[in-house]
């Protein structure tokens, strides 16, 4: 299965040390997962998306890349191919207008659903859709839901719509292909949902089978006595419902994070104003 990586925060941040630096960096996750990469990133609320099917661990672009994103909205992913071919049109993450969406997961089955999944995309979607892949329909199929709740080009997408608009596409999906294995060391054969979508403000993750982790804040920040943005929330869990940063990341990753599992089953994210939320714990 693939690897996936999110970062949102209110000051613009390099992520260097999570795609390249760390020990458990993406890049060196790529050694098992070597069918491709991608990397968006927001500037003046546009998304930046560069992609490759080579392995992350042997591309100098992705290095390069890597190493000169600063923004306060990045989307990355290294992709284990489990179905279509190793090629760029597959490689996520995928974009329609400001949103981008990366995947960890399979639709068990998928060719024998296919045609009904793509019966329930919204027409005006199926013109954009150029892989072969289950994880670029999941993405159109949830467009859909929040395209018919409220317009996908407001920048202020409402959080909470969002999270009804992707709860009820993930029940209509699971009547067409079954229920979500919430078995993380599962067969990559069966169908796991787990994903990460964002249109630069908004950022929202969904635990679908494969594991994901989120970070809020650390145990100590190391810029605490010279970043503008410091605040409580910074070094502990937020009490006001606001937060400075939002990282998702399928494994944890080394330094001063402090890193929760999200929920089988759980959405979570935050709204344009960084004010952090999921479906457990409704505010």
């Amino acid at each position: 299965m693939c690897r996936l990586f999110g970062f949102r925060s209110v000051i613009y941040s390099q992520v260097h040390q999570s795609l390249v630096a760390a020990d458990n960096a993406l890049e060196t996750q790529s050694h098992r997962h070597p069918h491709g990469w991608g990397v968006a990133y927001y500037v003046a609320g546009s998304p930046h998306l560069i992609k490759s099917e080579r392995s992350a661990l042997n591309d100098v672009i992705f290095k390069k890349v890597s190493g000169i994103v600063s923004s306060q909205t990045v989307l990355a992913h290294v992709r284990k191919a489990t179905l279509g071919k190793v090629d760029i049109l597959n490689t996520h993450p995928f974009q329609y207008g400001p949103w981008v969406f990366a995947h960890n997961g399979n639709i068990k089955n998928f060719a024998d659903h296919k045609e009904q999944i793509l019966s329930e995309i919204s027409p005006h979607f199926k013109r954009f859709i150029l892989g072969e892949t289950d994880s670029e329909l999941i993405f159109f199929y949830l467009l859909s839901s929040m395209a018919n709740k409220h317009q996908l080009l407001d920048s202020d997408y409402p959080l909470s719509i969002a999270f009804q608009a992707i709860k009820e596409a993930i029940t209509s999906l699971a009547k067409i292909v079954g229920d979500i294995n919430f078995e993380n060391t599962g067969p990559d054969t069966e169908t796991y949902l787990t994903f990460i979508m964002t249109n630069g403000a908004l950022m929202v993750a969904h635990g679908g089978g494969k594991d994901l982790y989120y970070s809020t804040y650390k145990r100590r920040c190391g810029e605490r006595d010279s970043c503008p943005s410091f605040s409580p929330e910074c070094e502990a869990a937020t009490t006001s419902g606001l937060v400075n940063h939002l990282i998702f990341a399928s494994e944890p990753l080394q330094g001063e994070n402090i890193w929760i599992r999200v929920k089988d089953g759980e959405l979570i994210g935050v709204d344009a104003g960084m004010r952090l939320n999921s479906t457990h714990e409704l505010k």
